[in-house]
């Protein structure tokens, strides 16, 4: 979004935020953590799911159910807030938003439900398969 608060001297509004550009070297590598951290996060749900379908019981599997789990602790032990929040705005984020660069809009708020939901089915699956092999 182009935001116009400042006038040149010829008196035109002068875009403060119009591109990728005028962002922050260090913001935007906080975005660029931010997702590569959410792109992790998302496949170990889908690996804890489809090991769930499969009746997959490798170790890996339960790595990923620790990542998932440590992630799930670090957002509790922030007050639901990610971490990246406060650095985003230290380097120049008025919201502190790290999800607005690479994410659809209408995605972002349901992402902890989405997530969390596909992770509680493949633990059911997980479970339900192991005590009926």
């Amino acid at each position: 979004m182009v935001k116009f608060e400042h006038k040149n001297k010829l008196g035109q509004p002068k875009p403060l935020q119009a591109s990728f550009g005028s962002m922050s070297r260090r913001l935007f590598l906080i975005k660029v953590v931010h997702t590569a951290i959410f792109i992790f996060m998302s496949s170990c749900i889908v690996y804890i799911l489809l090991s769930g379908i499969i009746r997959n019981y490798h170790w890996t599997v339960f790595l990923a159910i620790g990542v998932v789990l440590a992630e799930g602790l670090v957002l509790i032990f922030n007050h639901w807030e990610c971490p990246l929040t406060n650095l985003a705005r230290k380097y120049g984020d008025e919201k502190g938003s790290v999800t607005d660069m690479f994410y659809p809009k209408w995605f972002v708020p349901h992402v902890f439900r989405f997530s969390t939901a596909l992770f509680v089915i493949g633990l059911v699956l997980l479970a339900v398969n192991y005590l009926i092999r």
